[in-house]
């Protein structure tokens, strides 16, 4: 079924193509300049490190829905093994086979595409299976270290978690954004937490994903007009799972990378963030959330880390 109207009417008020030249393959990470990192590394004061990704493992959050993506297989090659000879040091070696968005990552622009395009108007056909991904694969964000916003919709709204069928609107980022006392602006990188990682720590690796809140379709546009560089959350989908519309698929996604060119996170932990910001009383950090340059991948497997 193809695009709704809709879709189409919001695609052309945040679209990025040709903003930053027709060669570019980082979208909305330009805005991430010296100038904005520096500001950033302001918002550090007690050096205080929190961790944002979840445990890489087998029994992780992937439970077959996306073929494929599966979680970590974690494999010892060899085990203390004296490779040089009898009496010499000894080596234990392992390697692991994984999705690359099987736990938490950046999703890169590259990752989706609509309507035979990715981001920049490049042909969604420049991916290929030996090639990879020509273009905007995950090697060509570079370091991504900015200012990091933690927009608390669940604490906002006095909830420890939002319910499976929420979806997070603009005045939902508004409210929140009131509530941490601080103001989004160009280059931030913005972690929406509604607590739904907590049913996968609990245990319930189904009900994680599904059902999900997650971004409405109307929450491009607010991260368009703050100029954010990327956007994380603490869901399976991202977006509001099952969607809003029932014959509209992954439109957030699709809006954000293939049209803004803004880089999304997936699987994020911010549950110790949340208590964190709370005690300190401020919702601002720096944010360090470097992607593996896997070369060509349409995704990365990260491990964010923001300092207080």
């Amino acid at each position: 079924m193809s695009l709704s109207p809709e879709f189409h009417d919001i695609a052309k008020r945040v679209n990025n193509w040709g903003r930053w030249g027709a060669d570019d393959e980082i979208g909305t990470l330009n805005l991430v300049t010296d100038e904005v990192v520096r500001a950033a590394a302001a918002e550090i004061r007690s050096g205080r490190r929190v961790p944002l990704a979840l445990p890489l493992k087998e029994d992780g959050v992937q439970v077959g829905m996306i073929p494929g993506r599966i979680n970590p297989l974690h494999t010892m090659m060899q085990i203390n093994q004296e490779i040089f000879g009898p009496g010499t040091v000894a080596c234990s070696d392992d390697a692991v086979t994984m999705g690359l968005q099987a736990g938490t990552h950046w999703d890169a622009l590259a990752h989706v595409s609509h309507s035979g395009r990715i981001y920049n108007g490049r042909p969604a056909s420049s991916i290929t299976a030996h090639g990879r991904a020509e273009f905007s694969g995950i090697d060509k964000a570079g370091p991504i270290v900015s200012r990091g916003v933690l927009l608390d919709v669940a604490r906002a709204k006095g909830l420890d978690r939002l319910p499976g069928g929420h979806a997070v609107t603009p005045e939902d980022l508004s409210e929140a954004e009131e509530f941490g006392g601080v103001t989004v602006r160009a280059g931030d990188i913005v972690l929406v937490r509604t607590g739904q990682v907590q049913v996968y720590l609990a245990g319930d690796k189904h009900a994680y994903g599904f059902p999900s809140p997650g971004l409405s379709i109307r929450t491009p546009e607010w991260f368009h007009a703050r100029d954010v560089a990327a956007v994380a959350n603490d869901t399976l989908t991202f977006e509001i799972f099952p969607p809003e519309n029932e014959d509209l698929w992954l439109p957030v996604h699709a809006l954000d990378l293939v049209e803004m060119g803004m880089h999304q996170g997936q699987n994020w932990n911010l549950e110790k963030l949340s208590t964190a910001c709370a005690e300190v009383g401020r919702c601002a950090f720096l944010l360090s959330a470097m992607p593996e340059p896997f070369v060509g991948a349409v995704g990365t497997p990260v491990a964010p880390v923001a300092v207080l």
